[in-house]
């Protein structure tokens, strides 16, 4: 069997199995609960290998179950104090526990577990990432941009808080409800990002966690308590990109931009998706960031051809997610927008504002940036030397591939 079937079962069960085997036994045996399930996957990806087997969902939902058991094994030999579920009423609960919607809400439970306030909200993010959807310490590092050294003591500190505060394994009722939601969002928003523009070197689009992501935010929205314009609009905004990734690349899986995607490979089914949930995001007047996002993505899906986008509208949002978040990313998103609309002097006043280093990982769009605007003033050499720099930044293989391209043109 594939790797890529394996790591994508492995995204879509890790977090089922940790809610699950969480709600038997309880945040205290969080840790062994994790290896457990790790050893699980190995003796999946190991096993698979000359012998696949016909349901390999199926297979790891039993193979989570037999877990139960072993885990419940060790405990007692450590003389844990756990439920007895080898017989009776226990052992048939815990079946029902597999079920579908019991799994969905023991999920929901897991976020709210590691949205908790008595969390560091760094490592709720770190600790969420890796309980609900599988992320190695590795990855979690790339999606927050930062070393895995520091992610694994805020994943060990994101333990020790649980376990000292006695935190319940439940879903909150009403102030803490919103209080919690908000940091849900966040996580789940960073999952998405990390699928539709990965910080990997060799892939610049994982599906799967665009699909995870999706699928996390749908399951909020089922529960009435959780219901939110909020969440509507950052599913709106999910739903919207989504609908673009086909396009994102060629046949040759190079990278393409927006003026360069074929926009009949759209998603129309995403794209009304997207905007059912937009309407019920706008429900009422008070916009969260998610809002201004989704509007900019509906935008461009909007229009006809490149051409025919809407610059002065998509200003006008970037402006309003600015003020709303102050971030520096944004005013190199309205530089972007000002050069595309051809008002050449305000995007490079806004470029003169920005501290290149503040972009982090992002810095190399900086300089890509700059270089289009000397393009834009037939300045060559000033246009060259800045796609230079792009170029030593960029890690993402299909993105230098890309710049190097467009250097090519530039001197030709």
């Amino acid at each position: 069997m594939e790797p890529k079937l394996i790591d994508h079962l492995f995204r879509h069960h890790y977090g089922k199995m940790v809610s699950v085997l969480v709600r038997i036994f309880g945040l205290a045996h969080l840790e062994t609960i994790e290896d457990a399930i790790q050893d699980t996957f190995i003796k999946a990806s190991t096993s698979w290998k000359n012998n696949p087997p016909e349901h390999p969902e199926a297979w790891l939902t039993k193979a989570a179950k037999n877990r139960v058991l072993d885990v419940f094994r060790k405990l007692k030999a450590e003389h844990k104090r756990i439920p007895d579920i080898t017989s009776g009423t226990e052992a048939i609960a815990i079946q029902e526990l597999f079920l579908d919607n019991e799994i969905e809400d023991s999920q929901l439970r897991m976020i709210f577990t590691a949205c908790h306030p008595q969390l560091n909200p760094k490592d709720r993010i770190s600790f969420a990432l890796k309980t609900v959807s599988g992320f190695s310490s590795k990855e979690i590092a790339a999606a927050l941009l930062t070393k895995e050294e520091t992610i694994k003591k805020r994943l060990s500190r994101a333990r020790v808080s649980i376990q000292k505060g006695n935190i319940s394994f439940e879903i909150p009722q009403g102030k803490a409800l919103s209080e919690r939601l908000n940091s849900a969002m966040e996580v789940l928003y960073l999952i998405f990002n990390e699928g539709f523009h990965s910080t990997k070197k060799e892939m610049l689009v994982r599906k799967e966690l665009c699909a995870e992501a999706m699928r996390l935010c749908k399951m909020l929205l089922t529960h009435k308590s959780t219901q939110t314009p909020k969440i509507y609009a950052l599913f709106a905004l999910m739903c919207f990109h989504a609908a673009r990734i086909e396009s994102k690349t060629n046949h040759q899986n190079e990278l393409l931009d927006l003026r360069d995607q074929d926009r009949s490979l759209w998603h129309f089914p995403l794209i009304k998706l997207g905007n059912t949930a937009m309407h019920k995001a706008v429900e009422d007047t008070s916009f969260s960031s998610y809002h201004y996002e989704a509007a900019i993505a509906a935008e461009h899906l909007k229009a006809a051809t490149f051409e025919k986008t809407n610059w002065k509208t998509i200003l006008k949002w970037y402006e309003c997610l600015y003020e709303l978040n102050p971030t520096p990313i944004h005013i190199l998103n309205m530089a972007v927008v000002q050069l595309q609309d051809g008002r050449f002097r305000e995007s490079y006043q806004l470029l003169q504002q920005l501290d290149p280093e503040t972009l982090g990982q992002r810095t190399y769009l900086y300089h890509a940036t700059l270089s289009d605007y000397y393009l834009t003033q037939k300045e060559y050499p000033n246009a060259i030397t800045h796609i230079d720099i792009a170029l030593r930044l960029v890690t993402n293989k299909q993105e230098k591939n890309y710049l190097e391209k467009k250097r090519i043109s530039l001197i030709l």
